[in-house]
C-alpha cells in the first residue's frame, strides 16, 4: 500500500456525520499540500491510526490508560511511514495490550478524525502541539486472551462495557463527538 492508496480509500470513506465529511475533505486537501503526511517529520500534523476493539460479542471495548494523556482511551499509534493504517491499528493494539490475535472486522476506515494534541514531554523531550489526522479501524480481539501492560505507553489495560468507555475518556471533544456520537452508535449497524 502507497500513499495514494490511502488517498483513494479517505476519498472513498462514506462519512458518517459533518464531523467526517469536513475532516475527511481537510485530510484530503493535506495529502495534496505536503509530502511528509505520515511520519512526525510533518510537525503541523501526520496520519495516526486507532482502533476501536471490541469483544466478540460486541458488548466491551479493551482500552488502554495512556500515560501522556494520562485517561483511558483507545490503542493506536502514529503511521511512521507506512500508508497501511489499518496494518498500524492491528500492531499498535498487539503492542500495547499484549494480545496475540486481532480479527478486523472490516478492513475499511471505520471512522475518520483529525485530533488536536497539546504540546507534552515524550522520552525527555518537547513536542509541540500538532494535529492527528486519524483513521479509526474497527477490530475484534477474544476478551479471555491475556493482557499486559506496555509500561512506556501505558499503565492500564482493561476491558469496558461499551456504556461505560465513553465515561472513562477525559477528553470531552473526544468523548462526545466520537465515543458517544459515533463510533458507539455506528457499532449497532455492524450486529
Amino acid at each position: 500500500m502507497n500513499l495514494k492508496d490511502l488517498q483513494r480509500q479517505i476519498r472513498e470513506y462514506v462519512p458518517y456525520n459533518e464531523q467526517e465529511e469536513k475532516d475527511k475533505n481537510t485530510m484530503l486537501k493535506y495529502i495534496n499540500d505536503f509530502d511528509n503526511v505520515l511520519t512526525r517529520d510533518n510537525e503541523y500534523g501526520h496520519f495516526t491510526a486507532s482502533a476501536y476493539t471490541v469483544n466478540k460479542e460486541r458488548t466491551k471495548l479493551l482500552m488502554i490508560y495512556h500515560n501522556i494523556y494520562n485517561c483511558w482511551t483507545w490503542e493506536g499509534g502514529h503511521a511512521d511511514g507506512e500508508a497501511d493504517l489499518l496494518g498500524t491499528a492491528i500492531r499498535e493494539v498487539k503492542e500495547e495490550t499484549g494480545v496475540q490475535n486481532v480479527k478486523a472486522i472490516t478492513e475499511d476506515i471505520f471512522s475518520l478524525e483529525i485530533i488536536p494534541v497539546n504540546g507534552h514531554m515524550k522520552n525527555g523531550n518537547y513536542v509541540s502541539g500538532h494535529a492527528h489526522l486519524n483513521l479509526t479501524y474497527f477490530l475484534e480481539v477474544d476478551e479471555n486472551e491475556l493482557l499486559k501492560i506496555q509500561l512506556d505507553e501505558n499503565s492500564g489495560v482493561k476491558w469496558f462495557k461499551l456504556n461505560e468507555a465513553a465515561k472513562n475518556s477525559k477528553d470531552y471533544w473526544v468523548k462526545e463527538n466520537v465515543w458517544k456520537k459515533k463510533l458507539n452508535k455506528k457499532l449497532k449497524g455492524y450486529k
